[in-house]
């Protein structure tokens, strides 16, 4: 039963009119307005959207946030949320000011579906990544348009299983990789596709984000391979640095702005650093069939923050970094810089959402279906690797912070600006902490992952 909320830029840089979030330098550039999305309410002809959210810790806090903003737009009302420990946020629902806002809560997910299906437009999913599935399986069975946060599951297997559940509904499910509203990116997009810059060549990725032991400690799913025998893989490949993961693949989509590129083969090498059950450290390469390739790596096992997106085109190599901006140097010696400042992309994806149910968009900006390449390069990734290999103790730097302590692997930085240069594994390199790919893994190899997760889990328990 529901209750009632209660208890406690740059110097030099040109400012584009209307656009305080962006500045360009430099003889080209990419003016963009933010956001990609209008708030003005006065552009709609329906009433708000009326939304449930499942849950209220972790990211769910951030939605909730994002809809205060948007009930004060007209865009959307909370109408209800649940969680199995509703005491544990009675603060929060006090600065959210439910109450007031008249929303109900329920200790129950299932329990707020079954009360409230007839008064809902849509529901937010922004739960622990083993609840995915069953969770948009129970709201699109009561015929309840969802918003799945990313990444939607990370077995190929069971994100096949959801395609056919979201067949079921006239409104297809909105998969949360929040950067495919950014207004710069859409628009870069539009320019790959013009053939502005040449044949794409190559696409990489480097992400460096530092976190704690207490990160890897938080629930019972974080960093784990396996969760009651069930696969979870969650990783910084699969979960934390997931967005990036499948922007490369947006990049190198070539049949519109909305497309995804498949993958023909993929190798990788899979470590650990941190004393944990799945991997924190990923070198991954992908051929595609086009003959583009993905080069990817990524860890929480390092000292500095750096994420970027590289594109190397026949005219130009362009370099992308989200809430940073976007340089395009071309072959000739020109170049080309964009900045942008931070902006929340959240309440933009709620919007694009909406006016998909509105019938305003003929689709949602990632769709399950969308999200197919990401989830199969990642399993692949698995496949390749025969194994996640622990890097020894030598190898690894370990450092205290307040009362938090961090690990990573010695001089990891300059070993992923040489991967993003030249795509050498480090293996190949001859680094002693590296063992290389035991295959390479093609569409189909992602077989049988479930059971080689539980040997792996089994052999090298956390």
């Amino acid at each position: 039963m529901g209750v009632p909320a209660g208890g406690r830029g740059g110097t030099g840089a040109k400012n584009y009119p209307g656009t305080p979030d962006l500045r360009v330098v430099g003889g080209g550039g990419f003016p963009f307005p933010w956001p990609v999305v209008e708030a003005d309410s006065n552009k709609r002809n329906n009433a708000p959207l009326r939304v449930g959210i499942i849950g209220m810790g972790g990211f769910a806090a951030r939605h909730h946030e994002a809809l205060i903003l948007l009930e004060k737009e007209g865009e959307s009302r909370l109408v209800a949320t649940c969680d199995p420990n509703v005491p544990a946020f009675s603060d929060a629902m006090e600065t959210w000011r439910f109450s007031a806002r008249g929303v109900r809560v329920y200790s129950d997910y299932l329990g707020m579906l079954d009360a409230c299906a007839g008064e809902l437009d849509l529901v937010v999913v922004p739960t622990p990544i083993p609840f995915h599935a069953e969770m948009h399986r129970q709201c699109v069975e009561r015929g309840i348009p969802v918003y799945l946060e990313k990444p939607p599951t990370l077995l190929l297997s069971e994100l096949d299983s959801m395609i056919e559940t979201d067949r079921r509904q006239t409104r297809r499910t909105n998969v949360g990789f929040n950067f495919m509203v950014e207004r710069p990116r859409l628009d870069l997009k539009e320019r790959l596709l013009a053939g502005e810059f040449g044949p794409l060549r190559r696409v990489a990725y480097q992400g460096l984000a530092p976190r704690p032991a207490s990160y890897f400690q938080r629930n019972n799913w974080a960093g784990r391979l396996l969760v009651k025998d069930r696969p979870v893989l969650d990783s910084c490949m699969g979960n934390a640095m997931a967005h990036y993961v499948h922007n490369t693949l947006f990049w190198a989509g070539t049949t519109g702005i909305h497309s995804w590129a498949t993958v023909d083969s993929v190798r990788a090498e899979i470590y650990r650093a941190n004393p944990i059950e799945n991997a924190d450290l990923f070198f991954v390469h992908a051929d595609l069939p086009d003959g583009v390739g993905i080069d990817l790596c990524i860890t929480h096992a390092c000292q500095t923050v750096h994420q970027e997106e590289v594109l190397d085109l026949e005219k130009a190599r362009i370099r992308y970094r989200t809430n940073h901006g976007c340089s395009v140097e071309w072959r000739d010696g020109r170049k080309d810089e964009t900045r942008f400042d931070r902006h929340n992309l959240l309440p933009d994806n709620h919007r694009y959402f909406y006016r998909y149910l509105r019938g305003e968009r003929d689709r949602p900006v990632t769709s399950l279906e969308d999200s197919r390449s990401f989830v199969q390069l990642y399993n692949l990734a698995y496949a390749s690797s025969g194994g996640i290999t622990t890097v020894p103790a030598e190898h690894l730097l370990e450092w205290e912070k307040g009362e938090d302590t961090f690990t990573a692997v010695k001089a990891i930085a300059p070993v992923f600006g040489h991967f993003v240069e030249t795509g050498e594994f480090p293996a190949s390199r001859g680094l002693p902490w590296a063992r290389p790919a035991i295959q390479t893994a093609r569409p189909g190899d992602e077989a049988g992952l479930e059971k080689r997760v539980c040997e792996w889990a089994a052999r090298d328990p956390a």
